[in-house]
């Protein structure tokens, strides 16, 4: 039974995609069968794995509005053991479609349930909002992982996030926990981020990671050739801090 985990921030550019795209690759180099979701209509994760266009097709939107089974949305991608669902600008759509629609918190809970034995861990990459999109993330998730970026409004968006899971937890999924909280683009030489490391760690304690994403211009890269960062540039301080983070990440799960 996969442990499903989704990657959720309200505030744009924080690395998340970056994240769920390259814990998944270092999970899948660890012998672990994951699978990538693509649950954004930007469709980032989905070029930064290779597919695009009408190779994303059909995709989430498809799966979860029942047009599809799930064995038409899984792709495969450069790295073995690591599968994708795709999405496409259609799924920003389904936002309002499914605003009146009965059960509309537990679309993608249900369109993931007959693949949850077929992997060890599923990640969701959620879309930058707290709308109906991440909320279904979060009722389809065990746990939230949460990519925090070092500046002083990221302290405000957190508390604002966990506010959203409180209710989630409260109305929707009584068992999601916060997988974690983890920082990125991490410049040591600005005391901002010193400041914003120390305080939420303080505060949060064990449910922060230890290992730090620096700031990485081949992390940067990577997307654009459609490949994680173990197979663009294994060597690199981004692709060390990610394999480490997701050593973190097997331990804890």
């Amino acid at each position: 039974m996969a442990t499903v985990y989704c990657f959720i921030n309200q505030k744009g550019g924080v690395g998340k995609t970056t994240s769920a795209i390259n814990i998944g690759a270092y999970l899948a180099l660890a012998g672990k069968r994951t699978l990538l979701v693509d649950f954004d209509s930007q469709a980032n994760l989905s070029s930064g794995v290779g597919l695009s266009g009408a190779k994303a097709r059909p995709g989430i939107y498809e799966l979860i509005a029942g047009l599809v089974p799930p064995d038409d949305v899984l792709r495969d991608t450069a790295t073995p053991a690591l599968k994708v669902i795709p999405a496409t600008a259609d799924l920003s759509g389904a936002a309002v479609e499914l605003i009146d629609q009965e059960g509309r918190d537990f679309f993608l809970k249900n369109a993931l349930a007959p693949l949850r034995e077929r992997f060890d861990f599923i990640l969701i990459d959620c879309p930058p909002s707290l709308g109906i999109l991440t909320v279904n993330g979060l009722a389809a998730a065990d746990a939230a992982l949460i990519p925090m970026q070092c500046e002083y409004f990221a302290m405000e968006g957190l508390t604002q996030l966990l506010l959203t899971i409180q209710r989630v937890q409260k109305h929707v999924n009584p068992a999601l926990k916060i997988g974690g909280i983890f920082f990125t683009m991490y410049d040591p030489r600005t005391r901002l981020a010193q400041q914003v490391v120390q305080e939420v760690s303080t505060y949060f304690k064990n449910k922060v990671f230890r290992t730090i994403i620096p700031r990485n211009i081949r992390l940067s890269e990577a997307p654009s050739h459609g490949i994680p960062i173990s197979a663009y540039d294994a060597q690199c301080s981004g692709a060390r801090a990610y394999e480490a983070l997701t050593e973190e990440v097997l331990h804890r799960g």
